[in-house]
C-alpha cells in the first residue's frame, strides 16, 4: 500500500479553493485537477508500506503530542519543473514542529525523510505535459485574494490509489492533535 500523512483542510478553505479552481478550469487546459476531497497538506509521503510498517507508523503517530494550531494559506504558485499549480501554506514553527514529530515517528519504522526543504502546499492542478496549461493559468491569476486561515486539529494517514485520472485517497487513520 502507498501511504502518506497529511493535514485535512477546513470546509471554508476547501470552498475558497474550489471557487478559485472553478474559475480557472477549462475543458482544454491540459491540466489534471484533483478532486476537492483529496486536497490536503502533506507532512510526509511514505510510499510503499508493509503491514508491519503500517502498524509501527500508526503506533508512532498516536504518541505525538502537539496542540492544535492555526494554518494560513498563501497565494497560489507554481512548481514549474514538476508542472504543479498549488496554494501555498505559510511555514510556521508549529507546522514545522509537527512535521518534525511525524518524521521522528516514521523514521523508527524504516522511512527516510526527504533531503529537500519542507515546502507545504496544496496541489490544485498538475500539467499533463507540455506546460502550455500552466503558462495560460499564470495569466489568469491576477487579483487572487488571500485565503482564510484555519485550525489544524488532526492528522490523517492516507492510502493513495493511483489511477489514470489522478490518485484517489482513502483515510486509513484519524489522529487528533492533543497538547502535551
Amino acid at each position: 500500500m502507498r501511504l502518506f500523512i497529511g493535514i485535512p483542510l477546513a470546509p471554508a478553505v476547501v470552498a475558497e479553493l474550489a471557487a478559485l479552481t472553478e474559475r480557472l478550469k477549462s475543458p482544454d487546459d491540459g491540466l489534471r485537477w484533483p478532486a476537492e476531497a483529496g486536497w490536503h497538506i502533506t507532512l510526509q509521503f511514505l510510499g510503499s508500506t508493509t503491514p508491519q510498517q503500517l502498524a509501527c507508523v500508526t503506533a508512532g503517530l498516536r504518541q505525538i503530542r502537539h496542540a492544535p494550531f492555526e494554518i494560513q494559506l498563501e497565494p497560489p504558485g507554481f512548481f514549474d519543473r514538476a508542472g504543479v499549480f498549488f496554494a501555498g501554506v505559510r511555514l510556521s514553527s508549529q507546522l514545522t514542529g509537527l512535521q518534525q514529530r511525524v518524521l521522528a515517528a516514521t523514521t523508527q519504522c524504516g522511512f527516510v525523510p526527504e533531503e529537500r526543504p519542507y515546502h507545504p502546499h496544496i496541489t490544485l492542478a498538475r500539467d499533463k505535459g507540455g506546460r502550455q496549461g500552466l503558462r495560460k493559468l499564470k495569466g489568469l491569476l491576477a487579483g487572487v485574494a488571500e485565503f482564510s486561515s484555519f485550525v489544524a486539529g488532526e492528522l490523517l494517514l492516507y492510502e493513495s490509489f493511483p489511477g489514470p485520472g489522478g490518485s484517489r485517497y482513502e483515510v486509513r487513520e484519524r489522529l487528533g492533535l492533543l497538547p502535551d
